[in-house]
């Protein structure tokens, strides 16, 4: 039951290349900006209490989804946090491998967030390693309920977003993302089967889009570092 605090505030931290693209079409790419960007997002996880990612992409580039080091852990504690972020990993399907290197490392709790089309056996192998399981949705996440969740149990007042696209299209079509940081890197990839910052199911019209808001704009070296908050009606529970 709600107990109509305010939810998380949501962001979403991505970078992508001059034609839009996350990754190449074979979707195997680790990383392919900066070492600046790499701060960057130690830096923006130094805010948050937690972070938030797509099975598929913490699998595809082995991510341990932690603080980024001692700097980054004292950065933390100077910004009032835990010194290791909690890690939460978003799968509609539970498709999450349990050997992932995710769960290798013990540093701070992981959640596994699932919707119904999870099966009873996958619940299982994943309760074996992770601190919590979630299933809210019956096709899909329903990301609402989850985030009351964190905010209750779990104490999140900022929630961190890393990708793919499929998790942040889901946000973003459920009106949760309150700011998004966008990195453009110089490099064009190209293929109409490479993914982008949102792909998923997308908004139906133009007239039901996410609308946005550039606060800042800075260039370091050849890339550009963008800071949007969305422009969306007051709901109930929001800040």
């Amino acid at each position: 039951m709600s107990t109509g605090a305010p939810l998380p505030f949501v962001f979403v931290n991505m970078a992508m290349t001059a034609d839009g693209k996350i990754s190449t079409t074979n979707r195997t790419l680790s990383s392919f900006g900066s070492e600046r960007d790499l701060e960057h997002l130690y830096e923006l996880r130094a805010t948050a209490d937690a972070v938030m990612a797509g099975a598929r992409t913490a699998e595809v580039i082995d991510l341990k989804m932690g603080p980024g080091g001692k700097r980054f852990e004292e950065l933390r504690v100077r910004n009032g946090l835990n010194r290791y972020n909690l890690r939460i990993i978003v799968s509609g399907s539970g498709s999450v491998d349990p050997n992932a290197t995710l769960f290798q490392h013990r540093f701070s709790p992981i959640i596994v967030v699932t919707s119904a089309r999870a099966s009873q056996a996958r619940l299982a192998s994943l309760r074996k390693v992770a601190d919590e399981v979630l299933v809210a949705g019956r096709q899909e996440v329903n990301f609402a309920p989850v985030l009351r969740h964190l905010r209750d149990k779990w104490k999140v007042r900022r929630l961190l977003s890393e990708g793919g696209g499929e998790l942040n299209d889901a946000l973003f079509r459920a009106g949760l993302v309150d700011e998004l940081h966008l990195t453009i890197c110089p490099k064009i990839f190209g293929g109409r089967t490479a993914p982008t910052i949102v792909d998923g199911c997308g908004f139906p019209s133009l007239s039901r889009a996410a609308l946005m808001k550039l606060t800042s704009m800075r260039r370091v070296g050849f890339e550009i570092f963008l800071v949007y908050r969305t422009k969306k009606k007051t709901q109930p529970g929001r800040r």
